[in-house]
């Protein structure tokens, strides 16, 4: 697995990263069993083997029980903490918290913040996190709060650095004004049929353009050094596993074109929608959530895939489901 240095720390991380969200088992209000803790154990070292060094989390995955499996890994290798790197994400407050009739809703204040840290410190058992990302944009947060949440937290070296997810150019213009630290991630669903961070970019001044805000995220976070990082990167295996209707369906012809690019390359069909995403200069970097090992693999290998100009565009446009401006 290829390495990439983080702008403005010292992390070296794959370029492919590990989700984590589905290795809790499930998301009901049930403790863990024994096997779901032995599964997701296997499934994490399926990634360490693979070469993945960073993990990513958040506090609601599973209501908590993602982390909480995954801290077993520290029982039999207490070193290995050293030699990979923990994010995870809060500020999404699940609905009946804390009370039955409270929403499910976005919370950027200090002491939720705060609290979030605390617990998932717990639940990982580890002192410190590597990064926290603010959890989708709270249309409350006040920013003088986030500042000084993050003050705390790194401070007190419980959170090393930080980022945000699904955040346009205008919200993370907002947030630098007011937090010291570097925002070095911004965590955003990407994948080939999900293409509206590129299409921000193109659809400028057309006639009929697709539901955009023009917001250039893309280039702001390349401008500021701020990593993208691609959630659902496989698209759920829309694009590898299910084929049905017509053919003359857009997404089928995506399907046709990820599968003939795959049987020309010698690669599984995720192997050409991750590299796809890594040809990207932006050095986006993908995040798998599969617990399938094989299917695992077959994302990885992705890394040692090489797109020309010309295969990127024709993926690009099958993805879009029509042709570019």
């Amino acid at each position: 697995m290829k390495m990439q240095k983080i702008a403005n720390t010292d992390l070296e991380v794959s370029r492919i990263a590990y989700g984590c969200m589905n290795i809790g088992g499930n998301w009901e209000d049930q403790p863990l069993t024994g096997s779901i803790r032995k599964q997701a154990i296997a499934t994490v070292q399926a990634a360490l083997d693979l070469g993945i060094n960073f993990f990513d989390h958040a506090n609601i995955y599973c209501r908590g029980k993602s982390e909480e499996a995954f801290s077993g890994l520290w029982e039999n290798s207490p070193a290995l903490r050293q030699k990979i790197y923990l994010q995870t994400k809060c500020g999404i407050r699940l609905n009946a918290d804390p009370d039955s009739d409270s929403p499910t809703r976005y919370d950027f204040s200090c002491g939720h913040i705060l609290s979030s840290v605390e617990a998932s410190l717990k639940r990982l058992k580890t002192d410190y996190l590597d990064v926290l990302l603010l959890h989708r944009p709270d249309p409350l947060v006040e920013p003088e709060e986030v500042a000084r949440a993050f003050d705390d937290l790194n401070q007190s070296g419980k959170v090393r650095y930080f980022g945000v997810s699904n955040h346009t150019a205008a919200q993370l213009t907002l947030l630098k004004k007011y937090v010291r630290q570097p925002i070095i991630f911004n965590q955003v669903e990407f994948n080939l049929i999900h293409t509206q961070l590129l299409d921000e970019g193109i659809v400028f001044n057309q006639r009929n353009p697709r539901l955009t805000r023009d917001e250039d995220s893309l280039e702001y976070c390349r401008l500021h050094d701020i990593i993208l990082q691609a959630w659902s990167p496989l698209a759920v295996g829309t694009l590898t596993g299910r084929k049905t209707g017509k053919s003359s369906d857009p997404l089928i012809k995506a399907i046709k074109q990820v599968s003939k690019m795959a049987r020309e390359k010698g690669v599984p069909g995720e192997a050409i929608l991750i590299a796809w995403i890594l040809r990207h200069p932006a050095h986006i970097q993908p995040v798998i959530g599969t617990t399938n090992p094989e299917r695992m693999w077959a994302a990885c290998e992705g890394d040692k895939v090489e797109l020309t100009r010309e295969e990127w565009y024709r993926l690009f446009i099958a993805g879009r489901g029509e042709e570019i401006p």
